[in-house]
């Protein structure tokens, strides 16, 4: 039995109906490398039985504690059942992307039942008529609550589930693995009434450590999330979301975005990705007449791993705020204001990821639950954080190298975040295979044309590409130039 952290309840209770705080991420294989070029439902759902001791996310469950006067337990299930979790499923002809956008927006929608293990797989037969997928490409698709994922990173459990090889010379042994039985309640509330009052004692000092001037490590909320700048301007996607959801990825090489590194050599990829990103929300929204004169704002997760003091790997979240130029029309210049407003947000030293985490791990579970609801509410702190964010872009680098599942190679990798009222437009950008992929995530009322943001992101990396490789012909026409002139 082991107690959920303060920062992983905060997940738990900011949950609501509509805005559920689950990822999902989908996978895309190509069978044609496992024995036989087929890979079958049965095969996959043993493949699950075999790694279900791999990861604790597969086998427990959430124990509450009456009243909720304390944060909740992870618990190993006692009634475990993997077909529960595992579920199969097909396109209806003629299987093509649009169809299972449509499928995969459905499904991220739907809640993960809390009362057990907090995640689900589905497998999707019948995308027969994706162009660029190979013959019998299947799909899964893997949700998982984000209490259990601040703990047990998402990576992890896309190592537990895949190969290194499509036949592994010495495939893992299942790994046993036990249930608990569930505690009782005067068990939990002995526990609560012993872990409140600590967390008092605990709450009081870390409060008294961060008063500016006189603890040891002064904290101002201000300078790590910009308030005091002003707010965002107001867009369609700042409003309440509704429980329906719209997806449309976009897939691009890498190979592609080193031609736009050599006309600004100090771009990153995630400045890139952000100018992408950019470029497509200010076509969008100028397509509805709806484009603001001023810049809109990111709200962008730093995601630091580490390990705890059990050496258990785990990950928490740095939050910083930037500005996305979409007041600027040329876009390599857009791509620079970004460059130097990431340098200048990096510069303020935000949050950092063990000391967030340390003041949520104090409070006590009442504080937590009032917090998360702030979060949530029309009115208040929470409010206004989020009126200091449009979108939400986030940059997940996939693994370093290909993956396999029960023989079958991965060939796509994307993720679907959360969304949040106020903040009705997530982007999640990963890296897989030499490709990135964003895969905005919205409200259905908010962008009812999926498609043609889709078109917007394309046109706003083709526009990006362009004027990149224009400014690098002008450097090396300059160059030659003045080579000629010096020769002279």
């Amino acid at each position: 039995m082991r107690q959920l952290s303060g920062s992983d309840a905060f997940f738990l209770y900011s949950d609501k109906p509509g805005r559920h705080q689950h990822l999902s991420t989908i996978y895309l294989y190509d069978p044609s490398s496992a024995p036989g070029g087929v890979v079958d439902f049965r095969t996959i759902l043993d493949h699950v039985r075999e790694r279900i001791g791999t990861s604790r996310i597969f086998r427990q469950r959430l124990v509450e504690v009456p009243l909720n006067v304390d944060y909740p337990y992870w618990i190993y299930d006692d009634h475990f059942d993997l077909e529960f979790h595992v579920r199969h499923i097909a396109l209806p002809e003629p299987g093509d992307w649009r169809q299972f956008c449509i499928l995969a927006s459905r499904l991220h929608a739907r809640p993960v039942d809390m009362h057990r293990p907090v995640w689900e797989m589905y497998v999707i037969d019948g995308l027969d008529n994706v162009s660029w997928l190979p013959e019998g490409a299947f799909a899964v698709l893997v949700k998982v609550h984000h209490v259990a994922l601040d703990d047990v990173t998402e990576d992890d459990f896309t190592i537990a589930l895949h190969d290194l090889e499509a036949v592994p010379e010495a495939p893992e042994t299942m790994r046993r693995w036990f249930s608990e039985k569930e505690p009782g309640a005067m068990q939990l509330l002995a526990l609560a009434w012993f872990n409140n009052t600590i967390k008092l004692i605990e709450t009081g000092q870390s409060l008294f450590d961060r008063i500016p001037g006189i603890g040891a490590n002064p904290l101002n909320p201000d300078d790590a999330l910009h308030f005091d700048q002003e707010s965002a301007p107001k867009t369609r996607f700042d409003d309440r979301v509704s429980p329906h959801r719209v997806l449309a990825p976009f897939t691009v090489d890498l190979s592609a975005l080193q031609g736009i590194r050599a006309a600004l050599a100090d771009a990153t990829l995630n400045d890139m990705i952000f100018a992408i990103c950019s470029g497509a929300l200010r076509r969008y929204l100028f397509d509805k007449n709806e484009l603001p004169d001023r810049s809109l704002y990111a709200l962008v997760p730093l995601h630091v791993h580490d390990r705890d003091d059990e050496g258990v790997p785990g990950h928490r979240v740095q939050l910083i705020r930037i500005r996305l130029m979409t007041h600027v029309d040329d876009p390599l210049e857009r791509l620079a204001m970004i460059r130097e407003e990431m340098q200048e947000a990096r510069a303020l030293k935000p949050i950092s990821a063990r000391e967030l985490a340390e003041m949520q791990d104090v409070l006590p579970s009442a504080a937590m639950t009032l917090a998360a609801r702030s979060i949530s509410a029309e009115f208040g702190p929470g409010k206004r954080y989020r009126d200091n964010h449009n979108t939400v872009i986030s940059v997940h680098p996939g693994p370093s190298r290909p993956l396999y599942l029960c023989g079958a190679r991965l060939v796509g990798y994307t993720s679907m975040g959360a969304l949040m009222d106020n903040l009705g437009l997530n982007h999640t950008a990963t890296i897989y295979d030499d490709k990135v992929t964003i895969a905005p995530v919205c409200d259905r009322q908010m962008m009812p044309d999926p498609a043609f943001y889709y078109e917007c992101l394309c046109a706003s990396f083709d526009e990006l590409a362009t004027a990149a490789r224009y400014a690098v012909t002008r450097k090396r026409a300059a160059s030659s130039t003045a080579a000629m002139v010096l020769s002279e």
